[in-house]
């Protein structure tokens, strides 16, 4: 046969046989002391329940191999491996650090249309499986994407709250305003604090206006977010919002969406994600 030509196989096979014989050998070597030899020496002073123990020196063989281990353990830290040495998971940081960085130098000033392709791909691979192919949020089970930046979308947070963004201020609580009270501080919000249009309700900005010192507590008298200490309203609507949201990570229907500043997404990923969602609800 072919593999009986191969050095290889023959030296595995020479190898598996020596072992073989030599366990045969040294099973049978201790099999016959244990039937034959009596133990002799002098016992030691303590004993359990009759069982005694000889005063035996500890075997040559053993004491060698715990001494070699310990230096052999010393040697490999301190100078054959030392700690700050080669590992595969430092490669690996090294490799990705590399690859990092040629993706945001070749993708440093992207045009509108490469965004958008970029923003795509990355929502339907981190995004999709939780908010949906469409982000309509899947029948309520996340948040839909596709009215988010509209009066809509803020009278239901208004309504239900908003939590885990961890701001110093705290998480929004459910149920600030209700009806139109919060219809009206939603059409405010767009008008006047994030500009994202005209409302289709005048008075309803005028009354959201007086009304406004509901949310200006956290978000501040013009909804910048009071240095840091709760979002930013003046984003809402638009990409760095979004951007934001996949730094904090967020408390939802079904889980907490992680957080995206672990290196996952870089910023130009981030940046394409929120003109990608911006996107779906235009």
């Amino acid at each position: 046969m072919n593999w009986l030509n191969d050095n290889v196989n023959m030296l595995a096979l020479l190898g598996a046989a020596a072992i073989i014989l030599i366990t045969v050998f040294v099973v049978a070597k201790y099999i016959k002391q244990m039937k034959e030899d009596k133990s002799t020496g002098e016992l030691a002073e303590e004993n359990w329940d009759g069982i005694g123990e000889y005063k035996n020196e500890l075997p040559i063989g053993w004491s060698l191999a715990f001494l070699g281990t310990i230096v052999w353990g010393l040697w490999y830290f301190l100078i054959g491996y030392p700690l700050n040495g080669y590992s595969q998971i430092g490669e690996y940081n090294e490799e990705v650090q590399k690859y990092n960085t040629k993706f945001e130098n070749k993708w440093a000033n992207p045009d509108e249309e490469t965004l958008m392709g970029m923003g795509e791909g990355v929502f339907f691979v981190q995004c999709a499986p939780c908010h949906g192919v469409t982000g309509d949020g899947i029948n309520g089970k996340a948040a839909d994407l596709t009215v988010w930046g509209s009066e809509a979308a803020i009278v239901d947070v208004i309504l239900k709250g908003s939590k885990g963004l961890n701001y110093p201020l705290g998480e929004m609580p459910a149920g600030l305003l209700q009806g139109d009270d919060a219809k009206a501080v939603a059409a405010y919000m767009v008008e006047k604090i994030a500009k994202l249009g005209k409302s289709k309700n005048p008075d309803l900005v005028a009354k959201g206006e007086s009304l406004w010192a509901v949310c200006a507590g956290c978000h501040g008298q013009n909804g910048d977010g009071m240095g840091g200490n709760s979002p930013s309203l003046k984003n809402y609507g638009k990409p760095e919002f979004v951007v934001d949201v996949l730094n904090r990570g967020k408390a939802g229907n079904i889980g907490v969406m992680p957080k995206f500043n672990d290196g996952r997404l870089s910023d130009i990923q981030k940046l394409a994600v929120g003109k990608y969602v911006n996107s779906l609800s235009q």
